[in-house]
């Protein structure tokens, strides 16, 4: 399948009455008349949204008048589907790298500085996460007059 053609599948369900055709086609075959049953528009402008779906691929139709049945080519979404799945892989392995990267930040001791220090956590020279002995954020700044 071309980049082309998979444009053209995935245009064709832009818009929000097409894809519930193609939902409504995963039920059986259906006439342009029963298709448009449910719409408040004409035979005619529902046959035109299922003339986009038919060139993208998506249905056929056995005759050219409003009785003939269209089917739904399902084999299509086979093909979306991987397309799909293939760039889902490549987030999912990018996301357990940075898994097993935050991992091993957060096993690093925490007086070590470098740069597997991370948010939350301090290096030799960092601020973040001191803390006082009872556990209050320590602050690097000078006391306030009179209260020290």
């Amino acid at each position: 399948m071309g980049a082309d053609q998979l444009s053209q599948l995935f245009a064709a369900l832009t818009d929000p009455t097409r894809r519930n055709l193609v939902a409504r086609l995963t039920e059986g075959d259906a006439t342009v008349g029963e298709l448009a049953a449910p719409y408040d528009m004409s035979v005619q402008a529902v046959s035109k949204h299922l003339k986009v779906l038919e060139q993208a691929g998506l249905v056929s139709r056995a005759g050219v008048n409003h009785r003939s049945p269209v089917h739904l080519e399902a084999e299509v979404f086979d093909l979306m589907t991987g397309w799909i799945e293939r760039y889902r892989r490549r987030a999912e392995q990018r996301y357990r790298r940075l898994d097993a990267l935050l991992a091993e930040m957060n096993d690093s001791p925490a007086g070590e500085a470098g740069p597997t220090s991370g948010p939350g956590q301090v290096g030799a020279r960092g601020r973040a996460g001191n803390t006082q002995a009872n556990g209050e954020p320590a602050s690097d700044d000078p006391p306030m007059r009179g209260t020290a």
